[in-house]
């Protein structure tokens, strides 16, 4: 492929084909000396694809708000020890479970990797091009409050969150939510009912969630919209955070 002249270049910037640019102009002449035309056409445009499927997912894990943005399921530490089931972990990160509409709860004791496990899941979604978001559920009370208060900010706020097609809700049921809370929980998981995947990380065991949710109908609803289709995985007991700062 010969030297592209300053007018073709500005014409391919112009119609936003900067990788293909870059893709042409980084291809070493001595590699593909005697190739044909389609051949080196077939490489340069798998290179620029390359470059923007990396633009790509880069941009969803940046925008999927990620506590741990480093988190990655082909890393985790002792495994085996905390009970992890690795077979589950390798189906998790196919993500087939989001074509399922299935939700996953990471349940354990405090530092046992909850939040690390969701951050994890939510960029393996990512790298599957799949539009992922994470978000502790004091944040997430904390905007719905500030929603009310806009106009059309409730109806935004329920179709900004029922549109993830993975939602990781963290520290899920920390605190015990009002009436108000209850009602948006419900309505939210009703959008997402059949549509997404929801990732609660939680501290309270299944039997403890009716009676944090105010033990009522909307505590029966939330629950008849998770619990029927869901992936629980144990996250165990050890203090991930104190491994971690022994390791160091």
């Amino acid at each position: 492929m010969t030297a592209i002249d300053i007018e073709t270049k500005r014409k391919l910037r112009e119609m936003g084909a900067t990788a293909l640019l870059d893709a042409i102009d980084a291809q070493d002449e001595t590699h593909v000396l005697g190739m044909s035309f389609e051949d080196r056409l077939q490489l340069v445009v798998d290179e620029a694809h390359s470059t923007f499927n990396h633009g790509k997912v880069e941009g969803l894990i940046r925008r999927a708000g990620l506590r741990y943005p480093g988190a990655d399921l082909r890393r985790l530490d002792l495994v085996e020890e905390r009970g992890l089931d690795r077979n589950v972990i390798a189906q998790l990160a196919s993500c087939s479970f989001i074509d399922r509409q299935q939700n996953v709860v990471f349940q354990g004791f405090t530092g046992s990797g909850k939040s690390y496990l969701g951050c994890a899941l939510a960029k393996q979604a990512c790298q599957h091009r799949i539009r992922a978001h994470y978000i502790r559920m004091p944040d997430l009370e904390e905007a719905w409050v500030l929603a009310k208060d806009r106009s059309q900010g409730q109806t935004k706020f329920l179709r900004k969150y029922s549109t993830f097609s993975l939602l990781v809700i963290d520290e899920w049921l920390l605190d015990h939510p009002d009436e108000g809370m209850r009602s948006m929980l419900l309505e939210l998981l009703e959008l997402r009912y059949d549509t997404g995947s929801t990732v609660f990380c939680t501290q309270s065991a299944k039997k403890d969630w009716h009676p944090r949710l105010g033990g009522g109908v909307h505590a029966d609803a939330i629950m008849d919209r998770i619990v029927h289709n869901t992936i629980w995985i144990d996250t165990g007991t050890r203090n991930m955070r104190e491994h971690a700062a022994m390791t160091q």
